[in-house]
């Protein structure tokens, strides 16, 4: 079976209703160099003309800082203090340049890619940043097989023809390179650093901060200082940033009420406390939620290879019910992978399914399954069982019986590819219309794992390939998947992040939960 790559974080509004365990306790905010406090004092400093302290409760910490095992979303965030990427992705989603100043295909099929590079960069160890540094960390980002590898899945060769310019030659066109190349696939590591175990601790890149290593502890907390003389001084906006390990949602408001942090992503069933203590939201609809329904040539389930058995399960599903009991409420109704900011979008998708228990018993009849069937899922732990509860209860409903295995949080996302289970709750990133092609479909993504294609995708998938706006070819594979149940898409969440504008400005990111490091400057 083709190697399975993550494609797509895993939920971040439901970073809280997975109920990952307590955080540990995180060290006191301390002072920074300039003798702010780490929370509530971030007035600029008169000596760097920075805000002071930066106090941000995170979800999830890096496993490993080498650049190859970057992810994506909020866990985007921490590596952006210490790596800047080849080309810089604004908050509207456009790409400017950073590392690379200029960059374009140079050829008619969009296969050989050009970069120009900036000459005065150099990273935390002295090294300095050139076309062999491009080449060696795209190379190691292949070789690793991270979380994110399949940004790199078409990539040939990379190759230094001069010391500022790189040319990336791809296997066949990829709509989502350049988009790559502002996210994990274009973070640049120091070449002696990377695939070293020191680099697992201790990050090495050209970014605004480096790590303090003596004030970073695993499970805690991640502290960083401005870097001396870093070539772009408007993105170094602060003397310190800490970033502290909240996994529970609990804790994250805590911390919100109590100063200890600045900003915080939160979730639809503690809106009513943080809106109580004056924070300023920021509000999203970046993912969606509901079941993959993989095994749809029946390979381990054969009820699945037929498509009444997949529509009855959509039609089983109360959304508006699941979005007030798991979200609160927030968040907008869908039947439909594909996002509002997708050329594949299309309104009338989001209510194709509607709540219908009849038509869902009366489909599985049809199909030969009266008396009801068996399907096997997997089951997050800890965090899932309330979203599983509510999976299992309206399934059975309808006649169909939900197998739970359990499975630890951090495998969770690794068995998904492996083809052992033939349907799955999950949450994912509705991304540019050529990205979330590649997260829910392609042949090398974690979510297919069943290599599930046919004619009708296949030739749309070929025009995009070559014309990435092609709005016909990106809404029939919507149409496609939504009419032939492909998914059972329940809802688009609102993301809630919260922050102190009393201290901080946040401004927010498209299709990110959690704002770029570079959103944050000091409240005037």
């Amino acid at each position: 079976m083709t190697t399975r790559r993550f494609l797509a974080p895993l939920a971040l509004t439901l970073t809280a209703a997975l109920a990952l365990s307590a955080c540990g306790g995180s060290s006191d905010g301390g002072s920074d160099d300039g003798g702010t406090t780490a929370a509530g004092a971030d007035g600029t400093t008169a000596a760097s003309g920075r805000g002071g302290t930066l106090t941000l409760g995170i979800v999830q910490e890096p496993p490993s800082w080498d650049p190859a095992q970057t992810h994506v979303g909020h866990r985007l965030q921490p590596y952006q203090a210490v790596y800047d990427s080849l080309l810089l992705r604004e908050p509207d989603g456009t790409l400017s340049p950073m590392l690379a100043t200029e960059w374009g295909y140079t050829d008619d099929t969009n296969t050989v890619m050009s970069l120009e590079l900036r000459t005065d960069v150099t990273f935390s160890d002295g090294a300095a940043f050139d076309a062999e540094a491009v080449v060696a960390n795209i190379e190691h980002f292949k070789a690793e097989n991270g979380p994110q590898s399949g940004m790199a899945a078409s990539i040939d060769s990379v190759t230094a023809v001069d010391a500022d310019t790189v040319e990336i030659t791809l296997a066949s066109a990829d709509p989502a390179l350049e988009y790559y190349l502002s996210q994990a696939l274009g973070l640049m590591g120091s070449p002696a650093a990377l695939g070293t175990d020191e680099m697992d601790r201790l990050p090495v890149g050209s970014g605004p901060y480096v790590m303090v290593a003596d004030q970073t502890v695993v499970g805690s907390q991640a502290v960083f200082e401005a870097r001396e003389d870093y070539w772009n001084p408007d993105l170094q906006k602060w003397d310190r940033v800490e970033m502290k390990l909240l996994q529970d949602v609990t804790s994250r408001v805590n911390a919100l009420l109590t100063g200890e942090v600045h900003a915080t992503i939160v979730d639809g069933t503690v809106k009513d406390q943080v809106d109580a203590g004056g924070f300023e939201p920021l509000f999203w609809t970046v993912d969606w939620q509901g079941l993959l329904l993989f095994d749809r040539e029946g390979t381990l389930n054969p009820a699945l290879a037929d498509v009444r058995v997949r529509q009855a399960i959509n039609y089983a599903f109360d959304r508006e019910n699941l979005l007030a009991q798991l979200a609160a409420g927030q968040g907008e109704l869908t039947s439909q992978v594909f996002g509002p900011d997708s050329t594949a979008y299309l309104p009338e998708l989001d209510e194709y399914y509607t709540y219908d228990p009849d038509k869902a018993r009366e489909l599985l009849a049809d199909a030969g399954y009266g008396d009801g069937l068996e399907i096997e899922m997997p089951l997050l732990v800890p965090g899932g069982e309330t979203i599983m509860t509510f999976v299992a209860q309206q399934l059975a409903d309808v006649g169909i019986t939900v197998k739970q295995t359990q499975v630890p949080a951090a495998d969770f996302q690794g068995e998904l590819g492996k083809g052992n289970y033939p349907a799955s709750w999950f949450s994912l990133f509705q991304g540019p219309t050529w990205v979330a092609y590649q997260q829910l479909l392609s042949d090398t993504t974690l979510y297919n794992p069943f290599d599930s294609t046919t004619p009708e995708i296949e030739e749309a998938v070929e025009t995009l390939r070559t014309d990435g706006e092609n709005v016909e070819a990106a809404q029939a594979i919507n149409r496609y998947v939504t009419e032939n149940a492909w998914f059972a898409a329940w809802y688009r969440p609102s993301q809630l992040y919260y922050y102190d504008a009393e201290s901080v400005s946040v401004e927010p990111q498209v299709q990110m939960a959690v704002p770029s490091i570079y959103n944050y400057s000091p409240a005037s």
